[in-house]
């Protein structure tokens, strides 16, 4: 038997991980495959130090959050990215972290275009995170 819950308990377990990381944090992309878990230290060349929106994620819908304002940055190192890690504002602390792909890929965030240059804006258009339980 699978576990259900409320739509109103999986929008606010969604809407936790916003309050708990906090406003304008940092997604960082990098080379290579991502640490075994948040608590250990980066690995990977970063490619791109991005600072994201106060407020960047919309309210929970459904148990569905999506990304809110722009998510932009500037590449500061070549490279393909491999993995992102999701850290707080004073960007000390990875509170998620997972694999990037290209579009269609099936990675935890897919970019258009994995390969990154020196000084190239990178934008990603679209991120979903759906709480389990439905």
């Amino acid at each position: 038997m699978t576990v259900q819950q409320s739509d109103a308990v999986r929008d606010a377990r969604a809407d936790a991980i916003e309050t708990t990381v906090g406003a304008s944090p940092f997604n960082d992309l990098r080379t290579g495959a991502q640490p075994s878990d948040c608590a250990q230290a980066d690995s990977g060349t970063e490619l791109v130090h991005m600072a994201l929106p106060a407020d960047w994620m919309a309210a929970s819908s459904g148990g569905t959050k999506v990304k809110s304002g722009t998510w932009s940055g500037t590449g500061i190192a070549a490279g393909s990215v491999g993995h992102y890690r999701l850290k707080n504002n004073g960007d000390t602390t990875c509170h998620e972290q997972g694999s990037v792909t290209g579009t269609g890929g099936g990675g935890d965030l897919e970019l258009d275009n994995v390969s990154i240059t020196i000084a190239q804006t990178v934008t990603i258009n679209t991120w979903t995170y759906v709480e389990g339980g439905a």
